[in-house]
């Protein structure tokens, strides 16, 4: 099994980079996982609308057959961490996939979501997207502990 998050742009804060990147390596005990920044579509003088449609066309175009496609977005559905880690067991049984996407500025273009396994929630309040990257990784190190029956460790 193989788990990617794909995010449009990056952490140029630098607040979110490091836990990102100390999750990415502890899932690396479990899973395969790789975490692919596509550019922001925003800074390329496009008409309102035009980036997500051009951030949907690069995001469509990694998806590979055997992905279960889950994007994020603060319509989605909300699953606690327990839920969580029995959809990725789900994926793991089934041989699939999971390719998480979380959209730019704009957030994910409506082919983005309609074309998605599952759209998610990580909560009922706005988050920065480079955050939601940093809980979402987070959160997928909890499902696999869960899933091995690990103590989750901090």
């Amino acid at each position: 099994m193989k788990v990617r998050l794909l995010s449009i742009g990056k952490d140029r804060s630098g607040l979110f980079e490091p836990a990102v990147q100390e999750y990415a390596r502890r899932l690396g005990h479990y899973t395969r996982f790789e975490l692919v920044e596509l550019s922001e579509a925003s800074g390329k003088k496009l008409k309102a609308g035009e980036a997500k449609s051009a951030e949907a066309d690069a995001i469509l175009a990694r998806r590979k057959p055997q992905d279960w496609l889950v994007s994020l977005d603060e319509r989605g559905q909300l699953l606690d961490s327990v839920e969580l880690s029995r959809y990725v067991g789900k994926a793991q049984t089934g041989a699939k996939d999971l390719l998480f996407v979380i959209g730019g500025d704009e957030g994910l273009d409506d082919r983005v979501r309609a074309a998605s396994d599952r759209v998610l929630s990580l909560s009922k309040m706005t988050l920065p997207h480079r955050m939601a990257r940093m809980v979402l990784v987070e959160q997928l190190y909890r499902a696999f502990t869960l899933l091995k029956g690990e103590p989750y460790h901090k």
